[in-house]
């Protein structure tokens, strides 16, 4: 073994034994031993400095007595940033108080409040600082990384615990009566085709599914439109794929697809529907349209359709998100839906240890946006407002022309 090599392979073995001042002698007593360039050819073996090695060297010239327990001098050691420069602190708190607290005038206010950026800033107020310096100070400031968290709901409707009450008092009597009760809502708009989908699936290790770079619209492929319809009492969906525009319309034939091909099976002797849906969208509380394709529903099912909309900022509570569409979220995690087969598919096999079972189907229609329902069309329809916010809840009644 060659005398570069040993020196290496001994100060590895002896370094996890011994003390910062140990280790400062071994240095040195090596360097003395190679005689010229020993501080040199052992600062590079080693990884210690020059300026340690020659203080070292010093030592063992004039051995320096420390108290017990002591391995450098009091007040020895590279003396703290904030030692070295006092205003280093306030000035970083300063900075942090300034974008916390909304100061439109802050150096940070309208970027990102990265330890880099801090750095610069502090840099530019001429602190001699590094970015781990900063790192280090807001640890002991308590910061870290922070993600938003959704809390705040905003202000809520006055009445919204009473609609809550409302809503599960009138659910609780239709399925007392075995009369069907159904959530609906729309799940997000997908674009169809090698996207990339959000998720993990297990693959061969280093051969994750290709996908495009960006996501911009195929216009051959197009959207997926997914409508659900909750069935809450059996625990089963109906999800039809829609190719266009989310409309009432295309709500309601939803509903009427669930109806002719699940619901009227299921429940042969109903006389009536309840709907629960959220307050806005393609089935929202104020869309005449809806109500008014809802009364084309009634007539052809001989059904009294009630619905009970929550609350404005409340859709989350709505049964169909997280017991059916959370549910299809997951099963077609990090799979791209690269056509609107797939995506029938994958909502078709979802299923749930508690019994879920779906049905999905495609609907090609084209459905025409920006529908107006005059007055008097509205006016046709055979509406029956609850005493307790007719807005929220009603009953549309079959018509008169209904055989």
């Amino acid at each position: 073994m060659d005398r570069e090599a040993a020196i290496r392979e001994r100060y590895a073995v002896l370094t996890p034994l011994l003390d910062e001042r140990s280790r400062r002698l071994l240095v040195a007593a090596e360097s003395q031993v190679i005689g010229h360039s020993g501080t040199t050819v052992v600062s590079k073996l080693t990884g210690v400095s020059r300026r340690v090695i020659r203080r070292g060297m010093a030592e063992l010239k004039e051995p320096v007595v420390l108290p017990t327990g002591r391995v450098r001098r009091p007040g020895g050691g590279r003396k703290k940033a904030i030692d070295q420069d006092p205003a280093l602190l306030r000035d970083l708190q300063e900075l942090l108080e300034s974008t916390t607290r909304g100061d439109p005038e802050a150096p940070l206010r309208w970027t990102c409040r990265s330890v880099r950026n801090l750095t610069a800033e502090l840099q530019q107020r001429r602190h001699s600082v590094s970015h781990q310096v900063v790192a280090d100070l807001l640890h002991e400031l308590g910061y870290s990384l922070q993600a938003n968290r959704k809390t705040r709901e905003g202000a809520s409707h006055p009445d919204r615990h009473a609609q809550f009450e409302h809503l599960n008092s009138k659910v609780k009597r239709y399925l007392g009566s075995k009369d069907p009760v159904i959530s609906v809502d729309t799940k997000k708009k997908e674009l169809v085709g090698d996207f990339k989908n959000g998720g993990r699936e297990l693959r061969p290790k280093g051969d994750p599914e290709k996908v495009r770079v960006h996501d911009f619209l195929d216009k051959e492929l197009g959207r997926a439109t997914p409508y659900g319809i909750y069935d809450i009492a059996r625990n089963a969906g109906w999800v039809s794929v829609g190719v266009d525009h989310d409309t009432a319309e295309f709500a309601v034939q939803s509903i009427r697809r669930w109806w002719r091909s699940m619901g009227m099976q299921t429940y042969p002797r109903a006389q009536r529907l309840l709907i629960t849906a959220d307050s806005g969208g393609s089935n929202g509380a104020r869309l005449r349209l809806w109500k008014v394709e809802l009364q084309k529903l009634a007539n052809e099912t001989g059904l009294r359709v009630a619905v009970c909309h929550f609350p404005p900022g409340t859709s989350k509570w709505n049964k169909i998100e997280h017991r059916l569409f959370s549910f299809i979220s997951q099963n077609w995690r990090g799979k791209p839906l690269i056509s609107l087969e797939v995506i029938v598919n994958l909502i078709a096999a979802t299923t749930t240890n508690k019994g879920l079972q779906v049905h999905s189907e495609l609907d090609q229609r084209l459905y025409q946006s920006g529908i107006k329902v005059s007055d008097a069309e509205l006016a046709q329809v055979n509406l029956r407002r609850d005493k307790f916010h007719g807005d929220w809840n009603y009953q549309i009644i079959p018509g008169k022309n209904y055989p």
